[in-house]
């Protein structure tokens, strides 16, 4: 069986089972296809124990992940929109990378979201102030369960995917070059 129609099936079976919403499926397929196509196997909401990671993928002896950020906000977040999210991309870096060798958030191409410097550093070039700062901005939006300093010391983003839909294309980025090409917009 093609290896993509058994991701579609399966995010179509959820979907119907209305535990996942279509427009979030629909690009994990697009990433599902782009990871095929570079000889990954996949599995798309993918049970981790504690955690569902949106894609899972294996090649030889690597594994990633890839969270796909809508950009979605929640009412309640109506008037902290730009910080919600912040803190949500640290607190699923945070989460997830722990999970694979490489981690990448994945967002559609016409949206776009800021990334804390701490997150591309190796864990040996973050100071203990660096860390206890984005503690801090997490504790404001995270308390059950709270991320753990342990997470935030060793959580790290290895890329970003840009998603076009339209043209089911991924472009992935290193997360330095991502910052540059979002550095001039406004915040």
């Amino acid at each position: 069986e093609n290896k993509l129609r058994k991701v579609a099936r399966k995010l179509k079976e959820l979907h119907r089972l209305s535990l996942v919403k279509i427009n979030h499926s629909v690009m994990e397929v697009v990433v599902a296809s782009e990871l095929l196509g570079k000889g990954f196997e996949v599995d798309v909401e993918h049970d981790l124990g504690s955690l569902v990671c949106d894609v899972y993928a294996e090649k030889g002896d690597g594994s990633l992940i890839v969270e796909v950020e809508t950009g979605y906000v929640p009412p309640e977040h109506a008037l902290d929109p730009l910080s919600y999210t912040y803190v949500r991309i640290i607190s699923k870096v945070a989460r997830y990378s722990k999970f694979a060798n490489k981690f990448v958030i994945a967002t559609p191409i016409d949206s776009y979201f800021q990334i804390d410097p701490l997150l591309i550093k190796t864990p040996n070039e973050r100071t203990e102030e660096e860390i206890l700062r984005v503690k801090e901005l997490c504790d404001k939006y995270y308390k059950n369960p709270p991320i753990e300093l342990e997470e935030l010391k060793s959580a790290r983003l290895h890329g970003v995917m840009l998603i076009n839909v339209d043209d089911a294309k991924v472009l992935e980025l290193d997360p330095e070059r991502y910052l540059e090409l979002i550095s001039n917009l406004p915040r």
